[in-house]
């Protein structure tokens, strides 16, 4: 093959080419780490995410949440909603939720629905007529009137009070005493004053426009 060269001399150049293909292919290895290195440097990091709950499914005001009502989904954690709630079986929904929004605090009977009213009083206000109670969807603007049932006199207590929350499966028709339906609402501090001292002895009702 190579005339006039020793054997021994063929066989040390075979050595060497063989080497030379050896340190390419290690070189060529090297240069692939460092690359797949400096990608994985520069690339950003996975965000982080959160485990937030949300609705499965239309949900009125007023129900009470199961787990049938809610599905667990992950979302990054500098996006998900302030004050997402992370356990919210057996409570009561204050206010519709849509098929896929994220469920909060703000969204349920319970501490957060002071959220929904910032700078306003949280106030539980019992009608005496149930069935009016169950009239009411969360997000109402109402008046709240005031009648004397011993002169028939009517005064407004309050004029555009929220409705927070509204009662389910309440009895029809007035019962008086201890009776009626509660409904949330959210006042001034000095609406919230005037509402409750109205219905200690007055008859309380509410007229509203949607």
């Amino acid at each position: 093959m190579f005339p006039g060269i020793p054997p021994a001399r063929r066989r040390l150049r075979a050595v060497r080419h063989q080497l030379r293909r050896r340190q390419r292919w290690i070189a060529a290895a090297l240069v692939a780490a460092a690359t797949y290195g400096a990608l994985r440097t520069l690339a950003p990091p996975a965000p982080e995410t959160v485990e937030v709950l949300v609705a499965a499914r239309d949900l009125p005001s007023g129900t009470l949440l199961d787990r049938d009502d809610l599905v667990t989904r992950s979302f990054p954690a500098g996006l998900a909603p302030a004050g997402a709630s992370a356990s919210s079986l057996g409570r009561v929904l204050a206010a519709p939720v849509g098929r896929g929004e994220v469920l909060t605090d703000g969204r349920v009977v319970g501490p957060g629905l002071a959220e929904a009213e910032t700078g306003r009083t949280v106030l539980p206000v019992r009608l005496p007529d149930a069935g009016m109670a169950t009239l009411l969807r969360a997000g109402d603007e109402v008046d709240l009137m005031a009648t004397d049932p011993g002169t028939g006199a009517t005064y407004v207590v309050a004029r555009g009070v929220t409705v927070l929350a509204t009662p389910t499966q309440v009895p029809e028709g007035p019962t008086g005493g201890s009776g009626g339906a509660l409904v949330v609402v959210g006042a001034t501090a000095a609406e919230a004053v005037e509402i409750t001292s109205a219905a200690l002895s007055q008859f309380l009702t509410v007229s509203w426009n949607r």
